[in-house]
């Protein structure tokens, strides 16, 4: 294996698989941090967690010049999803709910949910079309019209967390799955370990709490001081035809065209540095690239970069379809094609 380069396995696809399917909103993380662990702790030379739940996982610099310090660099990607909290017991398995990080009604409707990290089953009803009658809604529901109901028998009560029951699935040259948002980052990170360069100081950093205000990172980044930091992420493409039968212009991200780099997002202005010396390793190694355009979103780089002195930062991300919502589809030559230009982009540092 030639450093700089890097071998697809299919234990990564596995990886991804088991992550996207477990529970894990903002706030109660610890089925991820608790497998990530699992998977490094045989290689990596220091794990620790804070008192957020951030998990830490240290490479130590392997060749460094006499009397030179190593470049330091933290790599972040976020082990929360976006899904509900139980509010209130109303009886007989009904439970009022609300959004943790960013949802929409429309996208809850009859959806069935798993509940806590056991994944009790539950669904969110909303009114069959036989019983509207002639009053048919024309409005889409908020979520305090909506209910999520397990079975009165299953332990569960207010304040746990729920999200999408939705199981990984393999499609042909995609995956459609869950909280790909951010789990793709997280398998990124562990794919990474073994290509590693000798001359960096790497710390993996798996946040909490990104989907709710990037909390983690903001606690991360002052523990670590890096001098350089990646926010690994997954960005949303807009590449689906809307109603005239058009692809939109406006945000240019697509499927199946690569990582997508960020100029600048609603946060963050990413380092000219770094996006130079990404976007000229892609040129070189012929891997495909986007630019993401400026504008919304953001991801843990917006925390990042405004701790201790200023970090420069940069966020890489594996484009996908339908984010925040019951299934979101990735294509795995994108996923490869962004875990390619890390591994040689991190190598040129």
């Amino acid at each position: 294996m030639a450093l700089g380069k890097f071998v697809w396995s299919y234990q990564y696809e596995e990886w991804l698989r088991d992550l996207t399917e477990m529970v894990a909103v903002s706030g109660e993380e610890g089925p991820v941090r608790a497998y990530v662990r699992r998977v490094l702790a045989p290689r990596a030379d220091h794990l620790e967690v804070d008192v957020m739940g951030n998990l830490y996982a240290l490479r130590r610099a392997r060749r460094v010049p006499r009397g030179r310090e190593p470049l330091r660099v933290m790599l972040a990607a976020h082990m929360d999803e976006v899904g509900f909290m139980l509010t209130r017991d109303e009886g007989e398995g009904f439970f009022r709910f609300a959004a943790v990080g960013g949802l929409r009604p429309h996208n809850l409707l009859g959806k069935p949910v798993w509940v806590g990290p056991e994944r009790i089953p539950g669904v969110i009803g909303w009114t069959p079309v036989h019983l509207e009658g002639r009053s048919v809604r024309k409005t889409w529901p908020s979520l305090d019209d909506l209910r999520i109901q397990v079975s009165p028998e299953v332990p569960v009560k207010s304040g746990m967390r729920a999200t999408f029951a939705t199981p990984f699935r393999r499609s042909g040259p995609a995956v459609q799955a869950k909280a790909l948002d951010d789990r793709v980052g997280v398998a990124t990170l562990l794919a990474l370990w073994d290509f590693l360069p000798p001359h960096l100081e790497v710390w993996a950093v798996f946040t909490v709490q990104e989907e709710v205000g990037l909390r983690g990172a903001t606690v991360a980044a002052r523990k670590v001081r890096p001098h350089v930091a990646l926010a690994l992420d997954c960005t949303p493409a807009n590449d689906v035809p809307g109603p005239d039968g058009r692809v939109p212009e406006d945000y240019n991200v697509r499927i199946g065209h690569g990582p997508a780099l960020y100029v600048a997002d609603r946060m963050t202005v990413s380092d000219p540095g770094l996006l130079q010396h990404f976007r000229r390793t892609a040129e070189r190694e012929k891997i495909p690239y986007q630019l993401r355009q400026a504008g919304r979103g953001a991801t843990d780089a917006g925390a990042i970069h405004r701790q201790v002195g200023g970090i420069p930062v940069l966020s890489i991300s594996v484009p996908a379809r339908y984010l925040h919502g019951p299934v979101a589809l990735m294509r795995l030559e994108d996923w490869l094609h962004t875990l390619r230009l890390l591994t040689s982009g991190l190598a040129g540092l």
